[in-house]
């Protein structure tokens, strides 16, 4: 499916090729009727003011509410939209970032949670990062100057900072926040990572920056305001599940089949994977 611009520009823009997408913002969402819109609006007001071109796409994982109808609602409602939703039924939210990053035009891309508990205006710490070579950059909540606007409850708050212990024990050293929901890649990175991971639920982020360490990629982190937001898709399995994921992710990288991946090829794969999404 074409994701097509609207033939309005967004106030902001002072480019001269509109085809030229600077910022590509994948949104996972999954039952995300309810919280999309405020999201989007948020979003958009920001991007909108913006010099450079840019695109939001929702990848709706099956939801069984309104999820799809409301974003394509929100696209009509705005002269110049650039906000597309793909649906792309997904066992987990790994694959649906996946898919997301897949459909992106843009030279850097950002994925970001649907219930925008990191809040967009955060691409002012990033674009510094880019231009000193870095090329992953993601949010973090435990870093100095990091706030917690709205914390979550206690007993979340422990079995994060548990699980975080050993996620850099055993996958990633040196990360303080591997599963704050704002991640900013190169298309370089994105595409050499999306195109090999191998996680399809929550403990993906582990390893999109366990591999961009491997493969040599250099990954920035920037303090951020964090608002926490109720779900009801996080329950005690998450956390199970993302156990799981992390050991998997062990073995994996023990094993050598990351090696494997990357030696078959990851363009072959990138093409393979923008032909399915």
């Amino acid at each position: 499916m074409p994701l097509d611009f609207s033939p309005k520009i967004h106030p902001g823009f002072a480019g001269k090729d509109k085809n030229h997408v600077k910022l590509s913002v994948v949104i996972p969402a999954r039952n995300e009727a309810k919280r999309i819109t405020p999201t989007l609006i948020d979003i958009d007001r920001y991007l909108e003011k913006q010099p450079y071109m840019y695109e939001i796409i929702v990848v709706d994982n099956g939801s069984t509410d309104d999820t799809a109808a409301v974003v394509s609602r929100y696209r009509d409602q705005v002269e110049h939209s650039a906000v597309f939703v793909l649906h792309e039924p997904c066992p987990g939210k790994g694959c649906t970032v996946q898919h997301g990053v897949a459909k992106c035009r843009g030279d850097y891309i950002l994925f970001m949670d649907a219930d925008n508990a990191t809040r967009i205006e955060e691409m002012e710490k990033v674009w510094p990062k880019f231009e000193a070579g870095y090329d992953v950059v993601i949010g973090s909540r435990r870093i100095k100057g990091a706030k917690l606007a709205k914390k979550q409850p206690w007993v979340r708050e422990m079995m994060g900072r548990a699980g975080n212990l050993m996620i850099r024990m055993l996958a990633v050293p040196g990360i303080s926040d591997t599963q704050c929901g704002f991640k900013v890649f190169t298309r370089r990175a994105a595409q050499e990572i999306f195109s090999a991971i191998t996680i399809e639920r929550w403990g993906f982020d582990i390893e999109v920056l366990a591999l961009a360490r491997k493969w040599g990629f250099k990954i920035a982190e920037i303090p951020v305001t964090w608002y926490h937001m109720e779900t009801e898709l996080i329950k005690g399995s998450s956390y199970t599940n993302t156990l799981s994921d992390l050991l998997r992710i062990r073995r994996q990288m023990k094993s050598g089949l990351y090696d494997r991946i990357k030696g078959e090829g990851l363009e072959k794969k990138w093409q393979k994977l923008k032909e399915q999404s």
